[in-house]
């Protein structure tokens, strides 16, 4: 137990180096030096630099990450780390994780998700400087106190809902712990995950009710918060409705929290599981409404960043993107001041990802028909360039095809994208593995691609999920396109370059042969109606490359029906083959080869299109993606288990329930 009680409080015995270390948003003060906890947390200025280091880590990025996964996405230098790679793995992107094979993701025996670290610090903060605020013992600007105070509090939220999406069930902790073992055994039970996503609603609320959209658009402001109480209330209310009747949501059959006694005979709030997914959709329409109704999207001049300036594109693409109506939050970096990230260097050349064959059928016509139908105008995918013709400015902005436009500006000699896409050979810089190449963010200016030098704003939040949050929740809500979420539609296909007349989008719509080309065409294996289709369609297409899809596709419940299925490339072995050749005309193709470790693509007797799992057969996806129940949440390391259990040895005793499917057991995989 002493073990346990330095776990959940050991940020308490360093406090002052929490506080002292903050790192800054390079607008910051350096706080005072050699200041006690007593001392700290007494002036605006140390609260700013207190919540700034809880921003995010410049260092070091990773989506998955157990400790920081929780903290605002952008780029990051050391690791090549971005948000925009977050949708590999995906159908979206090709890539290849643990997610997807039953023997690849086991239980841990210590740390995983189940992490506080940060939640406990936030906790410090607003334990602390909330009654100072109220008793008016903290000085400087009283708007800007205001401010710093729901920023910790968005950011407990954001740590929340991480935990959230990949545990489900969680401990509600609001305050930082005694030294007491009984009190932190207590503070270990799991409350039900619509209660957690009730908790994170309130933090939000508050966030929405300190903060202002006065600051710059580095910091969190009051429409952040509206957007990302929209995105929670939407992902809590789709998750309880298309996992519902499962162990996955409270009271669901084999549900393991009514196993504990402080769950069993749980009610909702709202009195019903059915009225709990409708006030959640209620939450989420409200907020994004407020935005949706008040910022306009960024234009689309429809041109391509070959030839010109394209407001659409450079929004992701400029270093200040704090001018664009759009933009609600970004992540800034500066040169001058050693905050620089990779991305744009490893993607110059493609960095070994890659859009799929199956997403570039996602994309509408600019008629507004799908690929298949009758008079779409589609050019087909022979050549890669021919799928922008015609086709929803998002394909065409932000996907690379062969002879695009690397850089226009600071290069003395424009270079373009190869001819032939490098999709057979297998460098984290010059290769795509698809050969679509991810164009979202891809800076014009040379200057970027340089190692060490990039300076391209992330931009966390925007204007445009607002709108399409509306949309979803409200459909969801009322099985009808209100008034609002016509307009906003409008709004975004007319923004893409797409007919505004969605109506004949789903009226063409043919989900026999969308299914095969999107996991969201599903939940909990059923193919979904048409419009709801094209909802999630619509969702799909205007987030290319930004890493919201595998968190739509968990609360879809849109993965069951994965069973061997193959992410996909560009056609390879129709015309295009012949644009693969050597200085002495022959194939750099290699396949079939005696010696498996010499193949580059997948062999033609698989069909016309690459699939990069099938190279050799030593690749541990050369039987495709399979997906299971269990999947959905991440397991509970045995450790948890054990330092909360009252002889510290045993794991039944625990009031920690591990989630469904997984045993607790170190190294086990689900069941």
């Amino acid at each position: 137990m002493k073990k346990y009680t330095q776990y959940m409080n050991r940020f308490l015995l360093g406090i002052s180096l929490f506080a002292l270390a903050a790192c800054n948003d390079f607008l910051d003060e350096e706080p005072l030096s050699d200041v006690s906890p007593e001392q700290y947390l007494q002036t605006e200025d140390q609260l700013k630099s207190y919540v700034d280091k809880y921003y995010a880590d410049y260092n070091d990025y990773n989506g998955d990450s157990d400790d920081k996964g929780g903290m605002l996405p952008s780029h990051y230098g050391s690791t090549n780390g971005s948000p925009y790679k977050d949708d590999n793995a995906t159908d979206n992107q090709y890539g290849t994780n643990g997610r997807y094979l039953k023997d690849t993701w086991t239980v841990g025996q210590t740390g995983g998700k189940w992490n506080f670290s940060n939640i406990y610090a936030l906790n410090y903060f607003l334990e602390t400087v909330v009654p100072r605020y109220e008793e008016g013992a903290i000085s400087g600007n009283t708007a800007n106190i205001k401010q710093y105070i729901g920023e910790a509090y968005f950011l407990r939220a954001l740590e929340y809902f991480y935990r959230l999406r990949t545990l489900g069930d969680f401990p509600i902790v609001k305050n930082t712990l005694p030294d007491n073992s009984e009190v932190l055994i207590e503070a270990s039970k799991r409350m039900p995950r619509n209660e957690v996503a009730r908790f994170i609603l309130d933090d939000l609320e508050n966030a929405i009710t300190l903060t202002t959209n006065s600051p710059a658009k580095t910091r969190i402001t009051q429409n952040a918060a509206l957007i990302l109480k929209s995105r929670v209330a939407l992902f809590e209310a789709t998750w309880e409705k298309y996992h519902a009747n499962t162990a996955l949501v409270p009271n669901g059959p084999g549900w393991p929290g009514a196993e504990k006694d402080y769950n069993n005979g749980y009610q909702f709030p709202s009195g019903s599981a059915e009225n709990e997914i409708n006030y959640f959709l209620d939450q989420a329409m409200d907020a994004a409404s407020k935005v949706a109704d008040a910022v306009e999207l960024t234009p689309n001049n429809e041109v391509n960043p070959n030839d010109g300036s394209n407001p659409y594109y450079d929004m992701f693409a400029s270093h200040d993107p704090s001018s664009y109506s759009e933009v609600v939050m970004y992540r800034a970096y500066s040169l001058a001041l050693s905050i620089t990230h990779h991305f744009n260097h490893y993607m110059y050349s493609g960095g070994n990802t890659g859009y799929t064959a199956q997403f570039e059928k996602a994309f509408l016509m600019d008629n507004g028909l799908p690929w298949y139908a009758a008079n779409s105008t589609y050019a087909g995918d022979d050549y890669i360039a021919d799928t922008k013709e015609n086709r929803d400015w998002r394909w065409q902005l932000f996907m690379k095809a062969p002879l695009d436009v690397k850089a226009t500006s600071n290069i003395s000699t424009v270079e373009t994208f190869p001819k032939a896409p490098r999709l057979y050979i297998s460098d984290s810089k010059n290769a795509t593995s698809t050969g679509y190449i991810q164009g979202k963010g891809h800076s014009m200016d040379y200057n970027d691609q340089v190692l060490g030098q990039d300076q391209t704003a992330f931009v966390v939040y925007r204007a445009a999920e607002a709108y399409l949050n509306y949309i979803e929740a409200s459909y969801l809500r009322k099985n009808t396109i209100d008034e609002k979420a016509d307009k906003y539609w409008k709004a975004l296909r007319r923004r893409a370059g797409v007919d505004e007349n969605y109506n004949a989008t789903i009226a063409a719509t043919n989900m026999e042969y969308e299914k095969d080309n999107d996991w969201g065409a599903y939940s909990h294996g059923q193919l979904v109606d048409k419009t709801l289709y094209n909802i999630r369609r619509e969702r799909r297409c205007e987030f290319i490359g930004e890493g919201f899809r595998y968190m739509d596709l968990i609360r879809w419940r849109a993965m069951d029906q994965l069973n061997g299925y193959h992410l996909k490339g560009a056609k390879i072995f129709g015309p295009m083959e012949s644009l693969f050749v050597d200085e002495e005309g022959e194939s750099v193709l290699l396949y079939d080869q005696s010696d498996e470790s010499k193949n580059n693509v997948s062999s033609p007797s698989d069909g016309e299109y690459l699939l990069p799992s099938r190279k050799t057969s030593t690749n541990e996806y050369y039987n495709g993606f399979y997906f299971f129940e269990a999947h959905y949440l991440y397991p509970i390391a045995v450790q948890h288990f054990l330092i909360t259990s009252p002889d510290g040895a045993s794991t039944e005793n625990s009031p920690i329930y591990q989630n469904p499917g997984w045993p607790i057991v170190a190294g086990a995989t689900c069941e």
